[in-house]
């Protein structure tokens, strides 16, 4: 009985592993993430990012705590875009993302994702300079056949080295 147990819990590790990087999975999840990093944050334009929440959207943040929908968009657009002579960008830690495929009966209802990123900012014309670093994780739930970001917890905040 007990290698019979060790066996399941193998092969239920197994299941739920990582997506490989060149799967059709881990390569919409990088995709959406560029919409929200890479559109919203990065460029502010903020409503492909908006459309891409689910109503019900929740971001933990280990620094500025727990935001709805509303309140995160209305954060991204005082903090981060409210500021025309500050540039503030995102950028991904190359090979930090992981992906991992969330399933119920053999049926794929929503994904995992998580990595780390980089924070940088331009002031004035200045040199791009990093001012920072976080972990993150990311739940995404498939609606519809559509990906909907429904929490993300954003976390383990350090300033650059």
């Amino acid at each position: 009985m007990k290698y019979l147990t060790l066996i399941t819990l193998f092969f239920s590790v197994m299941l739920m592993a990582q997506v490989e990087e060149d799967s059709e999975l881990f390569l919409q999840m990088k995709q959406l993430d560029s919409v929200v990093f890479e559109v919203g944050f990065n460029q502010c334009n903020l409503s492909p990012t908006e459309a891409l929440l689910t109503d019900d959207f929740e971001f933990y943040h280990d620094i500025g705590g727990i935001q709805n929908k509303a309140e995160f968009i209305a954060a991204m657009k005082k903090n981060i875009c409210g500021n025309p002579k500050t540039n503030l960008t995102r950028k991904l830690i190359k090979g930090s993302m992981e992906v991992f495929p969330l399933s119920a009966n053999n049926e794929l209802y929503g994904a995992i994702q998580r990595g780390e990123h980089e924070f940088y900012r331009q002031a004035d014309g200045q040199e791009n300079k990093k001012t920072g670093y976080a972990k993150f994780t990311s739940y995404w739930e498939l609606q519809n056949n559509e990906w909907k970001l429904k929490r993300t917890f954003s976390f383990d905040h350090r300033a650059a080295h």
